[in-house]
């Protein structure tokens, strides 16, 4: 199977929900949701994708001709390379039948371990998708991160119960999901937490804790307040809030303000494996990637995400050896150039 055979093959699978574009910038999905798209005109998540096209990598060959390392330690493991399938629930809604949340994990899960790399699982109003993921986290002994949504804290709490057993890398909970419109006004509630609230949820898990959702040095702030082992920059795909600026434009500023006290990864709009070079050179210790590896699930099953994995670890690589790094501790901010 080749990757263009994925994509047309997913396209198929989605039932017109989502259209599998070559590159996946958010132009065609505008405000399609439920679907793939993002909330108001859809431009946070085109501005994710553009922000990165407007940073510029800067190759130099003049170096010892070496192998490069693309591999990243997390959390006590390893992993061949720094991205991670981001987490996505309720698929069967968003993206067509052929999948539901167990099935769609099960998959996911199994070949993102198998190709060196984990995957964050979500969350949905359905209690069966967090359910399937408890089960599918269980079946790869805990290679994955849930990613639970800002509940009521009995509802997180129950959920909770049903991860942690399988003692995964992390837990995560999008605190930016509080935005999503299917999640307004539902019994359990879902909505924003203090930094008080945030506190007693991470002190009662034992592991590493990863807030999701983090788009200002403000929020990074409140987030190393209330002990969180990791955030994660970004705005949710766009899904949650329009007229917002791109992960890329304030990933610099975050790192800053909380560099070495917490793990920071970043996402929306990352699609290859240069865009991955250029979040690292910009401090990021790892990436997620979510809407691509839908399509690598619906396109081509466990081999397509397999295909997908290689295809941005052969990119990022590749970016590396032309810009004249071996490892991704050598990887900076003189790596890239920002106008």
């Amino acid at each position: 199977m080749t990757y263009q055979e994925m994509l047309d093959n997913a396209r198929k699978m989605f039932e017109g929900k989502c259209n599998a574009c070559p590159v996946c910038n958010g132009k065609a999905c505008g405000n399609r949701i439920p679907g793939p798209g993002a909330k108001g005109l859809g431009d946070t998540a085109m501005r994710n994708f553009e922000a990165w096209q407007k940073i510029r990598v800067n190759m130099d060959t003049i170096c010892e001709n070496g192998s490069v390392d693309t591999s990243l330690d997390l959390f006590g493991k390893k992993f061949k390379y720094p991205f991670f399938a981001g987490p996505v629930g309720a698929v069967a809604l968003h993206y067509g039948s052929q999948y539901q949340d167990d099935t769609y994990n099960d998959i996911l899960l199994k070949a993102t371990a198998d190709a060196g790399i984990a995957a964050f699982t979500g969350d949905g109003t359905n209690p069966r998708v967090v359910e399937a993921a408890a089960e599918a986290l269980k079946a790869v002994n805990g290679m994955g991160v849930p990613t639970i949504k800002p509940w009521d804290k009995d509802t997180i709490r129950t959920k909770m119960d049903l991860v942690l057993p399988s003692k995964p890398i992390a837990v995560a909970m999008d605190i930016d999901a509080a935005g999503l419109p299917f999640l307004k006004n539902l019994e359990p509630p879902a909505g924003s937490k203090t930094v008080e609230e945030l506190k007693e949820i991470i002190d009662a898990i034992e592991a590493p804790f990863i807030l999701k959702g983090i788009m200002t040095v403000k929020g990074a702030l409140k987030a190393k307040e209330a002990g969180a082992s990791a955030i994660v920059v970004s705005n949710h795909g766009g899904r949650v809030l329009d007229q917002c600026p791109a992960t890329a434009e304030v990933l610099p500023e975050i790192v800053k303000a909380v560099e070495g006290t917490m793990k920071i990864f970043v996402d929306g709009g990352i699609r290859t494996g240069t865009d991955v070079f250029k979040a690292l050179a910009l401090g990021a210790d790892a990436v997620l990637i979510a809407r691509p590896y839908v399509s690598a699930v619906y396109g081509g099953g466990e081999e397509g995400v397999k295909l997908l994995t290689e295809k941005l670890g052969a990119e990022l690589a590749d970016t590396c050896a032309m810009c004249g790094v071996h490892s991704l501790s050598e990887i900076d901010r003189n790596c890239v150039a920002c106008h």
